[in-house]
């Protein structure tokens, strides 16, 4: 919170250097700003760059090393005998003691005379560190701002630098979006190859047995260890199909009928309202699945002489369809909306009726933004976890019948990574493996989504 303060006293620094800098170049210019280089908004952008940029550079480098540091520090002054033969584990539990007690957590060592001390000597030192932090970055931006002062004049390309400099962050931000994309990918692929040593490549994707309960002793029992993915996968696509029956027809001809026959009054009031439901939040549906839809279901199937079971594939698939009505509907609607009047025009020209140009013109239009809808809205459902959670279980049953239990890869996942777990074992790097799939079934939708629009831009742009 303390870094947070100071990371907008920063900002607000440099908002104040930014009106001192473009008063400065005014009155460079003799209070005519045409005799300027640039506009005299970029003097006040290069002046607040000088005070925000490398306050903020040096506040991130400080905030980075110095927990090595102190920590380093502390550390060192124990006494030799309580860190001498500890392993990187044990060293780390030791350095976790000490910053508990400091913070005034639960410690199980809080009682011994040399935890306490240390914790005393960290607390101080973070306190002293954040103090000279502040004055090291107020200062750095102080100088900044004189730098700037001295270096504004008429003949100053101030607007040159300001777009040399934003261009320089975008750059850095787009690196960012991708090395973190290609972290993603490595970490997924460096525990999924450990998980595929002790577990064979075809048993995880053809098993059809899912128990991932692993022996850790020889004489346990109810530890199968089978890793056959399958009924997770047809798991996901039954609920996922499901959910696309409810949203996708709903979710269309709701976008339909907005964009093309509603009043523009009940358009302004319905289109708000729809999009509510993408702001409810999924445990919610999950409640609402689990005590409203799934009883509603099984109390049906029981009138018709049907076994429906408790949680149901149906009964968190039609919740999951409803939830993301909104994905389809909204963006729909705005790629239908988007559709130039004058195929409309044409098509009303030749004599067609407005269901027919609906039918034959607009909607084949739309079709790549539509198609987008349905990948985004099929993707969103495969990520689902609590409504899964909540109204399907988590049993992995090899089944496309939608009145029994089912689970999905998602709700596996959370499943496997709930809790104390060892890393080193099948059943918890099985988790990377199951996330890993996941990525690839996302990427190739991504790769049909750009295929249909590659294949109908061309022909209604």
């Amino acid at each position: 919170m303390q870094t947070f303060i100071v990371v907008l006293a920063l900002l607000g620094f440099a908002a104040v250097g930014y009106t001192m800098g473009r008063a400065r170049a005014v009155m460079t210019a003799g209070g005519m700003p045409k005799d300027l280089h640039s506009l005299p908004s970029y003097y006040g952008s290069y002046t607040a760059i000088w005070i925000g940029l490398p306050s903020l550079i040096l506040l991130a480098i400080w905030l980075i090393v110095q927990p090595y540091v102190i920590d380093g520090v502390v550390m060192g002054g124990l006494p030799a005998g309580m860190t001498e033969g500890l392993s990187p584990s044990e060293y780390g539990l030791l350095l976790n003691d000490i910053r508990n007690t400091a913070t005034g957590n639960i410690s199980a060592r809080a009682g011994e005379p040399a935890i306490a001390e240390a914790a005393t000597q960290l607390k101080s030192l973070s306190q002293t560190s954040f103090i000279l932090m502040v004055i090291a970055a107020f200062g750095v931006g102080a100088g900044g701002l004189a730098f700037a002062r001295n270096r504004i004049s008429p003949d100053l390309r101030a607007r040159n630098t300001v777009e040399k400099v934003i261009n320089v962050v975008l750059i850095i931000s787009s690196l960012i979006a991708i090395l973190t994309t290609v972290g993603i990918v490595l970490s997924l692929l460096f525990e999924s190859f450990i998980f595929f040593t002790k577990v064979p490549f075809y048993e995880f994707l053809f098993g059809l047995n899912w128990s991932p309960q692993t022996a850790l002793r020889s004489d346990q029992v109810g530890s199968s260890g089978a890793f056959g993915a399958i009924p997770l996968f047809v798991g996901t696509l039954l609920i996922t199909f499901i959910a696309m029956i409810v949203a996708a027809p709903i979710g269309l001809m709701s976008a339909i009928y907005m964009a093309e026959y509603a009043d523009p009054r009940f358009r302004a009031f319905a289109k708000p309202m729809l999009e509510v439901l993408a702001g409810i939040p999924t445990v919610v549906y999950g409640f609402f699945a689990a005590l409203t839809v799934a009883p509603f279901f099984r109390n049906a199937g029981e009138s018709i002489g049907l076994d429906v079971s408790s949680e149901s594939a149906l009964a968190a698939g039609v919740v999951m369809g409803i939830m993301i009505i909104p994905f389809v509907s909204s963006l729909s609607d705005d790629v239908i909306n988007a559709v130039p009047q004058s195929l409309r025009d044409g098509s009303y020209g030749l004599g067609a009726t407005k269901s027919e140009t609906i039918r034959s013109v607009i909607v084949p239009a739309a079709l790549p933004g539509i198609v987008g809808a349905l990948l985004l809205a099929v993707s969103r459902a495969i990520g689902e976890t609590m409504i899964v959670v909540m109204a399907a279980g988590l049993a992995a049953n090899l089944t496309v019948n939608p009145l029994e239990a089912v689970t999905t890869v998602t709700v596996q996942i959370v499943t496997l990574l709930v809790g104390d777990q060892e890393f080193d074992s099948a059943k918890t790097l099985s988790a990377f493996a199951l996330g890993l799939v996941l990525f690839f079934i996302t990427l190739a939708l991504n790769v049909i989504a750009l295929s249909v629009v590659r294949k109908y831009r061309e022909k209604y742009d």
